[in-house]
């Protein structure tokens, strides 16, 4: 059988060097799927690898917290709250807990200046905790402290960005800025974190949480966002259902009644993202597959051409002894050959497209191919020779070797 199998390939190979433009041209479908398919897995999975990586330096055992109003009540006027009590009661009695901070954005102007410059900025209000559930580091300065919260300081640290479009020195400490029609001095800079699909992580003015609370003024009911990071032994699952019982127990949510927050992963967000990236994946995927059925007939057509033309030397080899099955091997391994090596060329060319498209575009991550891409591309390829090269070996090896050497 080994002899048999590599007898078939070697006339296999034989056959599609003397042909080499025809074998070309009949791969031409395969090459064509089989790149665009490649191109678009390279890039979507460089895009999933890249967001992986953004996401893990938030941290995988925090947690974000925020209110939730459906639209149906909003629309009625109706709104959620997370409040100061809340941030107290979880304080109190949670469990789990390593380090917890309030969050208030600013409710008015979110214009930043400094003397002729002017940006507009995400400012907000938090506590020196924040420093470590955030993994916010400063490079120059100081941050937040606790002091500054009890005294209601007017003091800021700035992102990278806000210095960059502020025109700030190096070193912007003890600079001051405008954040709302109110002086702040600058006292840190933070660490550059970059991007995370679109949100500038560098374009942040953090303020003390307390002096944020007198600059919103006299709110019946500020609506605040708590993050939190958990202890080591603790398990995020567990901790939801803790801080989601306590909450609905504040807010009076009966049984029926939906939660009015929601809490938050990096993990939770990262599924998501997968999944919208692997459900693109899978459709452009689908729509650019059908060029391998294409291929597919391209190959049938070629195939059968060939039987055609060999149709004597299939009556000499019947005559001096050649089984069905010897040349049911031989065209059916010629044609998952010309698959095959249209897959490997479409392989590259994919690679190639993809990287060149992911490199002229600014900021995009690198492309990628997982294994699992690179070898169900080249499976499907020798999948789609064998289906569409069953016929015309079956018509070769079905011939009456009479009849083929009596054909002109």
């Amino acid at each position: 059988m080994f002899h048999v199998i590599f007898e078939s390939t070697r006339s296999a190979l034989v056959s599609i060097l003397a042909h080499g433009l025809r074998s070309f041209l009949t791969t031409l479908g395969i090459v064509i799927g089989v790149a665009s398919v490649i191109a678009v897995v390279s890039l979507t999975q460089g895009m999933s690898a890249f967001i992986g990586e953004s996401f893990s330096s938030l941290g995988s055992n925090s947690l974000t917290i925020q209110s939730h109003t459906p639209i149906a009540e909003q629309m009625r006027g109706v709104r959620a709250r997370l409040t100061p009590e809340d941030l107290e009661l979880i304080e109190r009695r949670g469990e789990g807990i390593a380090s917890i901070t309030p969050i208030l954005y600013a409710n008015r102007s979110t214009q930043v200046r400094y003397a002729a410059q002017t940006t507009f900025s995400q400012i907000m209000g938090t506590t020196y905790a924040y420093r470590d559930v955030a993994q916010s580091w400063v490079q120059r300065g100081r941050f937040i402290a606790e002091s500054d919260n009890l005294t209601r300081r007017r003091v800021a640290v700035i992102g990278e960005t806000v210095r960059e479009d502020l025109a700030l020195p190096e070193n912007p400490v003890n600079e001051y800025v405008d954040l709302g029609g109110e002086w702040f001095k600058v006292i840190g800079l933070l660490e550059p974190k970059g991007e995370i699909m679109g949100f500038n992580q560098d374009d942040i003015v953090l303020v003390p949480y307390a002096t944020m609370v007198s600059l919103s003024g006299n709110q019946a009911r500020q609506d605040i966002q708590i993050q939190l990071s958990l202890s080591e032994d603790a398990e995020v699952a567990d901790v939801t259902r803790q801080l989601t019982a306590l909450l609905r127990n504040a807010h009076d949510l009966g049984p029926d009644e939906d939660d009015d927050f929601t809490i938050n992963t990096p993990e939770q967000l990262m599924e998501t993202f997968d999944t919208i990236i692997n459900m693109v994946t899978l459709v452009i995927g689908g729509i650019v597959s059908i060029s391998l059925l294409v291929g597919g007939i391209g190959i049938m057509n070629i195939m059968l051409v060939s039987v055609t033309e060999r149709t004597r030397e299939i009556g000499i080899c019947k005559a001096i002894g050649a089984k069905r099955h010897h040349i049911l091997a031989q065209f059916l391994i010629e044609a998952m050959l010309l698959s095959l090596l249209g897959g490997l060329i479409g392989l590259a060319l994919g690679y190639g497209f993809g990287t060149a498209i992911s490199s002229s575009i600014e900021s995009f991550p690198p492309a990628s191919i997982p294994l699992w891409a690179a070898a169900l591309a080249m499976g499907f390829s020798a999948f789609v020779g064998i289906l569409f090269g069953i016929l015309p070996a079956a018509k070769a090896a079905n011939l009456d070797p009479i009849d083929a050497l009596r054909y002109e």
